[in-house]
Formats: C-alpha cells, structure tokens, sequence
C-alpha cells in the first residue's frame, strides 16, 4: 500500500519501534512523513511511544523531528537525539516522558522481547545515569516509571531492561519480492532492523517495511534476506528513496563492489582537533582491534592515513561496520569498501564481550572521580548512543577532548602548544551533571582509561586521576591546575618540570622583547 494508507494502521497509544541512523542511514522517511501528515491534519495517533537506539534525522525535520508536536508522542526511549533538535527541546520543555538508554541495550532489549525473554540482562550501564541508582535513564522530570532495575546473580551486579509490547516496527529495506522478503543489499548497513521487525511480530504488532521498489517476478537470493516475508505484514514502495545523505546510490558504501580509494580520501584534521587526534593516536599500536567514535575522535584516522597507519589495526564502529574507508560528518557509520557489515545487534554483542581492545571517544565533561558526560550538556540531552555499551566492554579507552569549550583558541607552536585564548566554559568539572562514563566502574573492571586534551593528558588509577603529561609551552600550575575544578594527583617531577619550562619560555620572551628593540 501506500504510505498514507500505511500511517492510517497506526492506533494511539501504541508502541513504535524505528530502526535507523543520521545521514538518511536506513531511514523510512516516507512513511513518518505520512505519519506526521496525518496527525497534523486529524489528530491522530497521538500518545504514541517511540523506540529509536541510534539518531534517524537530518538534524532538521525527517525521522524522529516528524513525532515533534505536541500530543503525538506520551515517551520516547531514545539512545541518541541529536538528529532531532525539535524532540530535544520537547524533552527540555517536559512534553513527553523522556528516557535515554545505551543504544546497544535498546538494539538487544528488542532481540530479547522478540525472543520472549524477560529483557536485557547486562553489565552495560553499571554505575551510569542509566542505573537506577542513579537517573534509572529517566532524562526529565515528566519521566517516572521504573523501565530498569538493579539485579543480582551469582554475587555479581547487572541492569535488568524490562520488556515491553511493541506495537509496530517501521523499518526500511532496499527491495523486496513478492512474498515480501526483503533485502536490504543497497543499504549502507543492517543496523538493528530485523531486531525491531521480530520484537513488533512477536508481540502481536505489525511490521511496516518502506522500500524502494518490490518485483512482482523473481526473487531476492536467500543469503541476502535480511527480513524474511513472514514478518512482513505492510510494504510500502517510495520510489524517491535514496541510499543516504551522500549518494543516491553508491555500491562502495553498500559492500556491492569495491571502488577506489585516493590519497585525499581521509582529510587531515587542523587546530585542536589535530593536536588531540595526533597525541591519542600514539596510543595504538599494530594489529589491535579498534573503534573510534564522533566527533574529535573521527579525526584520528586522518592522522592515522597521514602518518601512513591505515591497514595496521582492525577497525569497526557501532553500526556495525568492519574496516574500509571511514566516513565522517554526518555519514559516520559507514564506510566506502568495508570489509564486513554485521546488523548493529550483533555489532553490539561484540563490543559488550569485550570485542575492542581500545576505543576513542569524545569528551563533554570530566570529573575528579574519572566520570565523563557526553549524554546531557545543560539542559539538552543528547543521549549515550553507543558510548556505554563501548566504554564498558572496550580493555582501554582514550577520552579525546578540548580542555575548554567556548572561545579556547590553541595554536601548534613546534613540538608544543600555544594558547592564544582560554574558554570560558570549563570542562574539567567539580561533579558531572550526567555520568555515561562511570570512573568507579572501569576501576572494578580493571580497564586502562586515558584523558587527552590539548594541553594535558591524564590517566584513571586506583586512588584517583592522575596528570601524567603537560604539552611543551604550557604552564602546569596557570594553564592546568588553576584551570581546572578539582585537584588531580600530580607527580612532583611533573611539577618541576612545568616550572623549568615556565622560566625556560620566560627568558625567550625577554630574548625576543631585546631583539625587537634593537631592531627599533
């Protein structure tokens, strides 16, 4: 059918379970659009539930922007938001239940409840806003039902993520075939959408599927059936679908064929960004399994093609992506002749084992106690996505992020730094407002954690953080310690050797003030 007449199936107040990432990633837009058309004209469905684990948008008004109006969502369970800034300020502004879970936790609790198990049973979230000792997941004051509990086995401590009926999947695939098996072949990635369609089955609900085009004649090859016709209760054929925010259609990006890859392909990042990535990259070493997140860390394999690195390590990310040719921006996730795509469920299961054996992650703010935030700055949640579900699997994290947010400007100067302006927002803060990284958890997990800046790197032991390296033309005690919230455990060495380099720069800046009279 059509999708208007797709959207009509859906009743209020039922469960929704989306399946998609940003850039256009698997989104089943033409559906939602349907959906947001027919609420706006009618009214309805509204006090719908929604299910997303990573962001589906362009940041503007597809995927998730098209539930943003008031009376259409009762809760939304979310694993990352910032596609959708329009549902961030109605989660700000309390006009939904809101709840951020682990994306990996929400990928796997819809594998459970299609499984009819009692949920997700998982260390992932221990000692985070996730555990209910802490926020429960609950990110605004409207949110108040008990949706994970804490639970015991065998002496040891695991999050329970409770089951729920879901209603209806709506998810996206490239063709289909008469019987409705449907391939998604053409996409960039799996993602968690045969996870979403059994949950909806196999509770009863329906399975809303968008694809680009169904054949009436022949067939899709078995092997590349990702949702067998027996899920499938509505097709809907958008010819106007495209592979994603970059390509219309790009066989490279789907694992089709293979095409070449230049020496520009990876740009090189500048600035801060740069003195981050570089110092965090002298942290990975040949034939490790690795994963780099958004944002700072999405850098580093343009360090890494720059110094001539690419081939040497494993390197996969959350959407379930092995190896290729990386993409940035809003394409992250995907790659240009990856070597393996595996659904984000089994992706997932692969970190949470403790598949990784280093992870690059981003950095909003940092504790005396080791904790990170990068799920709600201020009052914007933002959400984990795969954050937790990597840090607490991965045997050694690198954080990498700017010691300062808002107006910092640092300059490479030699082997050194220069800091032309401080920020006026701190970073390294008293207490975080949102733990997503837990420091007392890595401790119990005996994980190796590092904090890179650009001026300093820090690292997790047993009785607290500790400062282990300043950046030549930095002063320990004016540009680290007073900049910072808390006192880190510091070595005396560190002390003296910031001091020496304190005077050693004095004296040239005396040097240069005579030099510049003498030219007078």
């Amino acid at each position: 059918m059509d999708a208007a007449a797709a959207a009509e199936q859906i009743f209020d107040g039922a469960t929704i379970a989306l399946a998609g990432s940003g850039g256009g990633l698997l989104e089943p837009d033409a559906v939602l659009a349907a959906l947001e058309q027919r609420f706006l004209q009618t009214g309805h469905p509204r006090d719908l539930t929604v299910v997303h684990a990573l962001g589906i948008g362009d940041g503007k008004s597809s995927g998730l922007s098209r539930f943003a109006h008031a009376g259409m969502v009762r809760r939304v369970i979310g694993g990352h938001w910032s596609w959708s800034p329009a549902m961030q300020q109605m989660a700000k502004d309390n006009a939904f239940e809101a709840y951020s879970f682990p994306a990996g936790a929400i990928s796997t609790l819809l594998r459970e409840i299609g499984a009819g198990r009692p949920g997700l049973v998982t260390h992932v979230g221990l000692r985070t806003f996730v555990d209910p000792r802490l926020d429960g997941g609950k990110i605004n004051a409207r949110a108040s039902e008990e949706l994970v509990e804490l639970i015991e086995l065998d002496g040891r401590e695991y999050l329970r993520y409770k089951p729920f009926k879901v209603d209806f999947a709506i998810v996206r695939g490239s063709s289909a075939d008469a019987n409705g098996n449907v391939t998604l072949r053409r996409e960039p990635a799996d993602l968690d959408t045969y996870a979403a369609a059994l949950a909806a089955h196999n509770s009863g609900g329906r399975v809303i599927v968008q694809v680009k085009e169904r054949t009436t004649q022949g067939y899709v090859p078995a092997r590349l059936v990702r949702i067998p016709g027996i899920l499938v209760d509505t097709l809907v054929a958008a010819r106007e679908q495209v592979q994603c925010v970059v390509a219309d259609y790009d066989p490279a990006l789907s694992g089709e064929s293979l095409s070449p890859i230049d020496d520009g392909f990876y740009e090189t990042p500048t600035g801060i960004r740069y003195i981050i990535a570089a110092r965090a990259a002298q942290e990975l070493h040949a034939g490790q399994s690795a994963n780099f997140g958004f944002g700072i860390p999405g850098g580093i394999p343009g360090v890494l093609a720059q110094q001539g690195r690419l081939g040497t390590f494993w390197g996969s990310v959350e959407q379930g992506i092995h190896n290729g040719a990386m993409l940035d921006g809003p394409m992250f996730g995907t790659a240009r002749n990856a070597e393996a795509i595996l659904s984000s469920v089994d992706q997932f299961d692969f970190y949470s084992g403790g598949g990784v054996d280093i992870t690059f992650l981003g950095m909003g703010e940092m504790d005396g106690e080791g904790n990170i935030n990068v799920s709600k700055l201020g009052a914007t949640v933002v959400g984990p996505g795969g954050f937790i579900d990597i840090t607490q699997g991965a045997r050694k994290i690198v954080f990498c992020g700017s010691f300062e947010a808002k107006g910092l400007q640092v300059e490479k100067a030699g082997a050194g730094v220069k800091i032309v302006s401080h920020g006026s927002v701190p970073k390294l803060v008293e207490r975080v407002q949102h733990v997503t990284f837990s420091g007392e958890q890595a401790r119990i997990a005996k994980q190796e954690v590092l904090y890179v800046t650009e001026r300093a790197v820090f690292r997790l032991e047993e009785s607290g953080v500790r400062l282990i390296e300043v950046a030549q033309g930095v002063d320990v005690e004016r540009d680290v310690l007073a900049r910072m919230s808390f006192r880190p455990l510091v070595d005396e060495a560190l002390l003296a050797q910031g001091k020496n380099e304190a005077r050693e720069v004095d004296a040239n800046e005396v040097d240069a003030n005579e030099a510049h009279a003498k030219v007078a």
